[in-house]
């Protein structure tokens, strides 16, 4: 059987609530990345941390200035950029993009 819209929903309030409470068992918890840092790392500016990574600009924007967070698969990416940032260049040259 499967769940209404609704029971969906109860369901994830009712976790929402518990984890609230202090039932960490019942949530998930995504540290932010300091985007800025990471790129300040590469020794590059926005602009170029931009170019390089194929990221809009604007969007480096947003994170350094905590207006948005990155989703998951750019979480993955800004990852793999702060612990080897010039494999992930060298894999971008690579793959020709």
């Amino acid at each position: 059987m499967t769940k209404s819209a609704f029971d969906k929903i109860a369901a994830g309030l009712e976790d929402a609530i518990a984890f609230a409470e202090g039932d960490a068992g019942r949530g998930r918890v995504v540290a932010p990345l300091d985007v800025k840092a990471i790129r300040e790392a590469t020794n590059k500016t926005q602009a170029a941390f931009a170019s390089t990574f194929h990221l809009p600009i604007g969007t480096v924007r947003d994170w350094e200035q905590h207006r948005r967070q990155p989703d998951a698969p750019a979480r993955v990416l800004l990852s793999l950029i702060q612990a080897a940032p010039e494999t992930v260049e060298k894999l971008i040259e690579k793959a020709g993009l």
